[in-house]
């Protein structure tokens, strides 16, 4: 005789079937707690002197002489140039941005494997504007019970007014980070004075408007969304880092398990009934601006601000127990204190040592780059239609356009000479004659681009092959200062 052992079945809940056709969950709304502590003045500090510096910057004046902006920072989309302080780039130097951005990109490599996600907890202008948002918020509904409790109360006079308030505040700081950022593309005092007599351009105004928007919504409402889901960051953070990596834990050997602190219980009969110093209060949860519970160990979506530890921190010296249950630590170290050794912060190891040498390889060649950054450049771009001409006495002639960039604030004058074949004589087309030694002088104003359609003409005895490697040589005219640039003379 055989028992089964099948459950019987029950007909699926309705919500259960919702949710299994659904594609995607409800969003449950964080309502972060306030605390104090270490790690939250850090994160005003961080948030003050990055706000500044945003704010401020465009505003910086850097004297470059006549002729030039005295802008500090500015990006002259017209102009063709990118200035900060003493560096001043042309389109021809764009390579210097991508040294930058390899620069950020290691560095945000070894701040990971040194302290994990510290970028995104103090640093990244989506954590930032979110701290200031949810500052405007707390200030005017209230901390996280006030917030709840508004939000589930029916609509009121007060309720509304509150609510208009705070996205009034809301859009008031977005459309003044709307303005700073084109004040980087514009002179800020002249857009200033434009914009206060409503004078300002539509493709101005457009960019306020798109960057009051996206950082309203950004900051404003979507918040730990974009941590979670838009942001790639998470989702490979965990390839730069390591045992040794310094980030937000909790220190489950000395917490669990976890059970209300009661107040007629000793900490000797609690440690016997198997508790241990986590009193289950949820502060660590309350006061996370993503919603993690970092008992449950290293997770996507925390962004390693820190702000656990301030609140775990607080009820530990409340009920009289050990801070930094929950701290800053790495993985070895963790081990390490749950079997009652001493730890040890290792930030000197392989694939540090690699991001720091990167580091310095990278922003030595940048630094040495500029350092070394000509005061003039050639490009060279020879005619293909035709290919070359012959002309009535025999001679092969090949036309050029030849750009000579004046990075000077002054004009000048540079002798452009052809070698490589013998009896060449240059000329330039329209412009300024030939001169006997097989060269020409031609002109360029102060920082700008001068373009010549200059004429190569060589006897035709000359040539060996159909295509001979020469070269243009560019000398600034009194100081010698000398620029070649390679091209080839084509012939029957």
């Amino acid at each position: 005789m055989s028992v089964s052992t099948t459950e019987p079945q029950t007909a699926p809940h309705p919500a259960d079937s919702a949710r299994k056709s659904s594609l995607y969950a409800k969003h449950d709304k964080i309502y972060p707690k306030s605390v104090a502590g270490t790690f939250r003045r850090l994160k005003w500090l961080t948030l003050i002197c990055l706000l500044g510096l945003y704010y401020v910057t465009p505003w910086i004046r850097w004297d470059r002489g006549p002729n030039a902006p005295d802008q500090a920072v500015l990006v002259d989309m017209p102009g063709r140039r990118l200035y900060f302080f003493f560096i001043e780039l042309w389109p021809q130097q764009v390579y210097y941005l991508t040294g930058a951005l390899i620069l950020g990109a290691i560095g945000l490599f070894l701040a990971t494997a040194l302290a994990g996600r510290v970028w995104c907890g103090y640093a990244c202008p989506q954590t930032v504007w979110s701290d200031l948002f949810l500052w405007v918020e707390r200030r005017i509904e209230g901390d996280r019970g006030d917030r709840i409790r508004l939000d589930h109360a029916p609509w009121s006079p007060a309720k509304l007014g509150r609510k208009a308030a705070k996205h009034a505040a809301w859009l008031l700081i977005a459309l003044l980070t709307g303005g700073a950022w084109v004040f980087y593309f514009n002179d800020a005092p002249t857009l200033a004075l434009e914009m206060l007599r409503f004078e300002a351009s539509s493709t101005v105004l457009l960019f306020i408007g798109l960057f009051t928007a996206t950082t309203y919504l950004l900051a404003g409402h979507a918040r730990e969304q974009v941590c979670i889901y838009m942001c790639p960051w998470p989702r490979f953070q965990a390839a730069m880092q390591d045992e040794e990596s310094l980030t937000v834990t909790y220190e489950d050997w000395r917490g669990e398990g976890r059970g209300h602190l009661k107040r007629s219980q000793s900490w000797e009969e609690r440690r016997a009934t198997g508790l241990g110093d986590c009193i289950d209060c949820g502060a660590c949860v309350h006061v996370c601006p993503t919603g993690v519970d970092i008992r449950n160990g290293p997770q996507l979506a925390c962004i390693g601000c820190g702000l656990c530890v301030d609140a775990c921190n607080g009820v530990m010296a409340r009920i009289g127990r050990p801070g930094d249950l929950v701290r800053f630590d790495s993985l070895n170290a963790q081990i390490a204190r749950a079997n009652g050794t001493k730890p040890a912060f290792k930030p000197v190891r392989p694939r540090t040592i690699i991001y720091t040498l990167l580091l310095t390889v990278v922003g030595g060649m940048m630094a040495a780059g500029l350092v070394l950054k000509p005061k003039v450049d050639v490009n060279i771009l020879r005619d293909r239609a035709p290919l070359f001409v012959t002309l009535s006495n025999g001679d092969i002639q090949n036309a050029y356009t030849v750009k000579v960039l004046n990075m000077t604030r002054a004009a000048q004058t540079y002798r452009l000479s052809f070698i490589g074949l013998p009896g060449a004589v240059l000329s330039v087309a329209g412009g300024e004659g030939e001169a006997a030694e097989g060269s020409v002088l031609v002109q360029a104003d102060p920082d700008s681009v001068a373009t010549h359609r200059v004429l190569v003409r060589v006897p035709k005895e000359a040539l060996r092959q159909p295509s001979t490697p020469a070269a243009f040589v560019v000398t600034r005219q009194p100081d010698g200062l000398t620029v070649q640039h390679e091209t080839v003379f084509l012939g029957p």
